[in-house]
């Protein structure tokens, strides 16, 4: 270990971190070394995530140097003319952001990679645009997304502008190990400049995105915009000219920022957590709201990549939609304005099957695929044709793609569309309450929810377990199908078998004979298993809205204790 400390202390170009180091060392702080020194952050489908500080399993320069080594080597060898094409980078407004971004200019200018990087902070989705405007081969994101301040990340996309599955994931990877033993070179930015390696991406840059967004025919609805005001916030983060100027290029001339917010500040003064989802998040935003009476507060989390919404009830209160609540109105809304047929829309697995059963009703196609934005823009890709256009797709974690323009999360773009869906539901004199009740009646409340159980770091695999020993009733239900995506088999309960089209993941999910379901899956990065459940709730024609939530929430409460209590 102190070989490798000193080692570490020797490569790494940041005084602030060996200053760091060099305090542990002295103070001969063991525990604080081995967190640090034992392995390195993983370099996985999202890149790199963890927080900074001395060390190779934290972030910080050399990390980013060597993995940008790594990643340009792979570059090199897997794309042709990688050189030329070159690669985009741009970061948040975390305090380290910006430094990362120009070494990891820097590492690949002196590999003779031309570089395309931001001038200033900018939105996760206008990075991923630029991979297909430009024809780069590759895109970077410095961003840590929602996560704590202490956090920053390094994001990396493909050449078809979606992030990176299997097996870049892990060729880039041994390449950064190989890099981790090597000697690391940087060119000056200056110097990469004027030798044309280096092109600075400026406002003309920014107002590209700006039109080409604003000229989808999925985003000119322009059905009264100016009869309804809405409140925003960027988090902290990096959204709000952007989401401002988008809102005005579409007649929304009411809309209150709320000023504490606006501006980049990687240290969140305003917020625990700079995550939409989590509680107390959006209180300034829901209050910005009320003191304008406004229809909808919305938010953008830091990097913009995702989009969250409160919407206004009878009572002046404020609720946030979940994601999968999003998901059906605006798959609803776009294939009515689109046009269903010979669509393509798609969500995960562990999303409401409502999109699936809207898209089925109006003769469009859902697919599905595993969680992460990476395989539904990928999947999407594949799937598209010129007979076959691919319209939206979106996960619960509040990510949304509205469009072709951008294959990954764009928070932006789907602020602007769910604005332009509330003020057409205005101009009929309906609310998005209305429209989500409407959806319901005619397919069913459907109800989820995800709880997560701690599990014995020691303890075997928690999937085999199950596996082992597979329900035939769940909560007082027969499970009708079981979906296995580590077998790839989908067994129904009068033995008929299938083989499931999607890459291999230990996942497991349960189809219950009321319609319910149960989706399990141990999470990748802390000892513990992911449960996520659905309740479909039908309406009788003289039910109201109130009575059958509360017999969904009823059901729900009961799936949820049931199942958790087979699992102890």
């Amino acid at each position: 270990m102190n070989e490798y400390v000193s080692k570490w202390l020797s490569r790494d170009p940041d005084p602030a971190t060996r200053k760091e180091l060099q305090t542990l060392i002295d103070s001969n702080n063991e525990k604080e070394l081995t967190s640090r020194f034992t392995g390195r952050l993983e370099f996985g489908t999202a890149g790199l995530r963890g927080v900074v500080g001395a060390g190779s399993n934290r972030m910080n320069r050399l990390v980013i140097q060597e993995t940008a080594t790594g990643l340009g080597r792979y570059l090199l060898d897997q794309i042709e003319s990688t050189s030329t094409k070159g690669v985009i980078i741009g970061y948040d407004g975390r305090p380290d952001s910006r430094q990362f971004a120009h070494d990891t200019a820097g590492v690949l200018t002196a590999l003779g990679i031309k570089v395309y990087l931001t001038e200033k902070v900018a939105a996760t989705p206008l990075v991923a645009f630029g991979i297909n405007h430009l024809q780069t081969a590759a895109g970077v994101v410095v961003t840590a997304s929602h996560n704590p301040p202490q956090y920053n990340g390094f994001k990396v996309y493909w050449s078809n502008g979606a992030q990176i599955i299997p097996p870049h994931d892990s060729g880039i990877a041994k390449e950064i190990d190989m890099a981790a033993e090597a000697e690391l070179n940087l060119k000056d930015l200056n110097q990469a400049e004027q030798e044309g390696l280096l092109v600075w991406l400026g406002k003309d840059y920014y107002e590209t995105y700006r039109k080409i967004i604003g000229q989808s025919p999925l985003l000119n609805n322009h059905t009264k915009p100016d009869d309804i005001a809405l409140a925003y916030t960027a988090m902290h983060g990096v959204g709000a000219e952007m989401a401002e100027d988008l809102l005005c290029d579409n007649g929304f001339n009411q809309v209150f920022s709320v000023a504490a917010q606006r501006e980049p500040d990687g240290t969140f003064p305003t917020v625990n957590f700079p995550n939409p989802e989590e509680p107390g998040a959006m209180d300034m935003v829901m209050a910005e709201a009320k003191a304008h009476n406004a229809v909808l507060a919305c938010a953008n989390d830091p990097d913009a990549d995702r989009f969250a919404v409160a919407v206004r009830k009878p009572d002046n209160s404020y609720q946030m939609l979940t994601g999968d609540q999003v998901g059906a109105l605006f798959g609803d809304y776009l294939l009515r304005l689109a046009g269903a047929e010979n669509k393509l829309v798609g969500c995960t697995i562990v999303s409401s099957s409502l999109l699936g059963k809207i898209a089925s009703s109006m003769g469009a196609e859902c697919f599905q695929t595993l969680t992460g934005f990476k395989w539904l823009t990928n999947v999407a890709m594949s799937m598209e044709t010129s007979e076959r256009q691919f319209l939206f797709a979106y996960e619960e974690a509040l990510g949304y793609t509205i469009g072709s323009q951008v294959w990954d999360k764009d928070g932006l773009s789907a602020l602007v569309a769910f604005a332009q869906l509330t003020a057409e539901l205005n101009s009929q004199g309906k609310t998005v309450w209305d429209q989500l009740e409407t959806l319901y009646r005619k397919h069913g409340l459907h109800l989820n929810a995800q709880r997560s159980i701690a599990l014995d770091p020691a303890a075997p695999p928690i999937g085999d377990t199950l596996r082992s020993a597979q329900p035939e009733m769940i909560a007082g239900q027969k499970v009708m199908i079981i979906e296995d995506f580590k077998s790839s088999r989908r067994k129904h309960a009068d033995g008929r078998e299938e083989v499931i089209q999607l890459p291999v993941s230990d996942v497991l999910i349960y189809h219950l004979e009321s319609g319910n379901r149960v989706v399990v899956r141990p999470s990748g990065t802390e000892p513990k298993l992911k449960c996520y459940y659905e309740v479909v709730e039908p309406f009788d024609a003289d039910d109201a809205m109130e009575q059958v939530q509360q017999r969904a929430d009823a059901h729900m409460h009961h799936l949820i204790e049931a199942h958790q209590a087979s699992l102890v």
